[in-house]
């Protein structure tokens, strides 16, 4: 709304700020904290922690071997046992198909192991690879 339409309108205020204060941009819809927190796990399991983990040598830096762990850890097991992989009626991602504890969960634990590095990841990817029956390889 130009600052004319809003005098036109009643309103006498001209400040870019009131203006789109007292009318907001309704063409985007609304962002949900589920919104937010799929945003989140995006940024920090796709792109933030691979190339952390990349530069400093964790055990595991790939975006896929990281998004394993951290399904597993919020589903409590495999994560393809609990939310069925991608087929009929499963469409999308896997962590967009969590529910909004386990997205919650996920998130929480994406930032402990941003906040933790290596030594954070490391036991996670131990129980992770223990669910599907693997040993996990020292790469150090």
């Amino acid at each position: 709304m130009t600052p004319s339409a809003v005098v036109s309108a009643g309103f006498r205020s001209t400040s870019p700020a009131v203006v789109s204060a007292d009318f907001p941009n309704t063409s985007e819809p609304a962002r949900t904290d589920r919104d937010e927190q799929l945003a989140t796990y995006r940024r920090l399991v796709l792109h933030e922690l691979p190339g952390r983990a990349a530069r400093e040598r964790w055990v595991v830096h790939a975006d896929h071997c990281l998004g394993r762990i951290v399904l597993d850890h919020a589903v409590g097991g495999c994560w393809y046992d609990v939310l069925g992989r991608s087929g009929p009626g499963r469409r999308g991602p896997a962590f967009e198909r969590l529910d909004d504890d386990q997205l919650a969960r996920a998130v929480a634990l994406a930032e402990r192991i941003a906040d933790g590095g290596d030594a954070v990841l490391r036991p996670l990817n131990t129980q992770s690879l223990a669910w599907r029956g693997k040993s996990s390889r020292a790469r150090r």
